[in-house]
This record gives structure tokens, C-alpha cells and sequence, in this order.
């Protein structure tokens, strides 16, 4: 079977559509399904059923790339390594959402960077969670770090741990708000009310930490639009300490400041709102040994981020 019609078809499923394949591997749309088709007569089974927009695997084609996609990613590596140098390092590539691979991930994993026979070199890239997912599916990256677990036998994921969210503002927030409205107020809907005069701080206009927040500890939707939106959740941190309005934030991210006392925690719910993370990977690839290495490594060093 021809290497070059299994890469394609290999393309073609982690894209789901011809149309990102042919982009991906820089050829053109029909040249795709030339060779898809071709690939089709040899196997005498179809491969992929064509959808308005894109393609969806049959239970063969799954099958198939189930089995192929793990050799394949192989000999790519062999190929960017180079068999005559044995100075190479594998490359590993991350992705994942901007502050929490920032904060946690990369440096967890800088302990496996540097040439001691087991080692890699390192690259990261930032985004959501649909993009770091799509990424991961044609192959951009080894890893990826997703708030979303993912659907399919294409990827294959593990928990790696929860995040606590905490509702914060700079010191004269709380003095403004008052200990009869910080303190001892069951969380429901009029406990919300004490807040709906304080500016927000978010990463988006659609306030997606404060609401899921407001949703899960008040029952309700926040009052306020954001004063402050910056797509990051440690300028987020930053504007919350010096006054701008509350936020909601990771409590690993802002930890740090509660102790110090540059931010306060507005409120403390029985049960704090978590958000769970997932790391995944391409189903197969944990048989590279730098990929299982650097899976194994973060699931073990998660163990005490929650």
C-alpha cells in the first residue's frame, strides 16, 4: 500500500474535511480525492462518508487510521530528526490555554528539556479549547491541554485536574461593599445583588468566568456588563489588583495575591465552582516514547496542583 495515499487519507481523517486536508498537505482538493478514491478501490470498502460540510469516517476508515496514524507520526518524526544526527532532540509540541500552560505546564516540563538520552526540545502554542483540539486532530501538536473533553476515538483524553474559581477584588471593593454584604448571605440570587454595582473584569465580552460563576454559586446571571475585558487571565489579576472591579480567577493563578493581600476573596460558596482540565492526545501516539513520556509527566505533577 502506497505510504503517500495513507498519509492523505491520515490527513483527510484528523481534518475531517478534504478541503483542510488539501491545505494541510499543500496540494489540490481534487488531487485529495483522487487518491482517496484510489486508496478506496484497493481496500474495496469505503473510507469516509462524504457530509454537507466536510467528511465523517466509517467504521473501516476509523479503523484504518486507528491503525496507521501512530507508524505514520513515526516515520515523520524519523524524517524532522534526522538518522545521521544523534544530537537531534524530539521536538514535543504543546498547546493549550495561555495562563494555565504558562503557569503549570511548561514549567513542569522544562525538567524533561536538555540532552540526557530521555530529553526534547520544547514548543507551545496558546489557544481555546476548539483550537487547540483541531490542532491536536491534524496533527500540529503532540499534546494539548483542553477545558473541553473531546468526542470521537480520533482523541483520547485524561482527566488531568480541577481548578478552583474564586471571586476577587482589590481590598476597597470588599470595604465598599461592606461586611454585612461580604459575610453570612446564603448564596442565591439577592447574594448576587450585593455585587451588581461593581465593575467586572473579564477575558471576553460574554463574561464566560463570572457567569459560569454567577450560574453555579447564585443561580443567576450577572448585572453588570465588563468594564474591562483583556483576552488574559493574569491581566485580568492585574487589573483586579490595581482596583479596576472583581473578577472571577483561578485560585492557583491568584493565590499569590490573596496571601499578599493585593486581592480579597469576595465571597467563599460551600462548593466552590471548578473547572475540569483534560490532557489529550491523538489516539496511538503514546507509543512514542517523548509523547508517553511528557503524558506520564504532567498527570504526575498534577497530583498537586489540585
Amino acid at each position: 500500500m502506497d505510504l503517500a495515499l495513507l498519509r492523505t487519507f491520515v490527513t483527510v481523517h484528523r481534518a475531517g474535511s478534504f478541503t483542510r486536508a488539501a491545505a494541510l498537505l499543500g496540494l489540490s482538493q481534487p488531487a485529495v480525492t483522487s487518491q482517496i478514491r484510489t486508496l478506496e478501490r484497493q481496500l474495496g470498502r469505503p473510507l469516509f462518508l462524504r457530509q454537507a460540510r466536510g467528511v465523517t469516517p466509517t467504521t473501516i476508515g476509523d479503523e484504518l487510521a486507528h491503525k496507521a496514524a501512530p507508524h505514520l507520526d513515526a516515520l515523520v518524526e524519523i524524517t524532522e530528526i534526522g538518522l545521521d544526527d544523534e544530537s537531534s532532540l524530539r521536538t514535543l509540541h504543546l498547546a493549550g490555554p495561555p495562563e494555565f500552560t504558562a503557569e503549570r505546564a511548561l514549567p513542569a516540563l522544562t525538567e524533561l528539556t536538555g540532552e540526557d538520552g530521555q530529553g526534547f526540545a520544547l514548543r507551545a502554542s496558546f489557544g481555546n479549547a476548539e483550537e487547540t483540539l483541531e490542532g491536536l486532530a491534524a496533527g500540529h501538536h503532540d499534546l494539548a491541554i483542553s477545558t473541553a473533553r473531546p468526542r470521537g476515538a480520533l482523541l483520547t483524553a485524561s482527566t488531568l485536574c480541577d481548578e478552583e474559581h474564586v471571586l476577587v477584588a482589590a481590598p476597597d471593593w470588599a470595604g465598599h461593599l461592606g461586611p454585612e454584604k461580604t459575610v453570612g448571605i446564603r448564596p442565591t440570587a439577592k447574594r448576587a445583588l450585593a455585587f451588581e454595582d461593581v465593575p467586572v473584569i473579564e477575558v471576553h465580552e460574554s463574561l464566560p468566568f463570572v457567569s459560569r460563576y454567577w450560574a453555579s454559586v447564585f443561580d443567576s446571571r450577572p448585572a453588570a456588563p465588563g468594564t474591562v475585558v483583556v483576552p488574559d487571565l493574569r491581566a485580568v489579576l492585574a487589573c483586579a489588583i490595581a482596583g479596576a472591579g472583581l473578577a472571577v480567577l483561578p485560585r492557583y493563578l491568584c493565590a499569590a495575591a490573596l496571601e499578599r493581600g493585593d486581592v480579597v476573596a469576595l465571597h467563599e460558596p460551600a462548593v466552590p465552582p471548578l473547572r475540569t482540565y483534560f490532557l489529550v492526545v491523538r489516539t496511538g501516539t503514546l507509543a512514542m516514547p517523548h509523547v508517553a513520556r511528557a503524558h506520564e509527566w504532567l498527570l504526575r505533577a498534577a497530583a498537586d496542583w489540585c
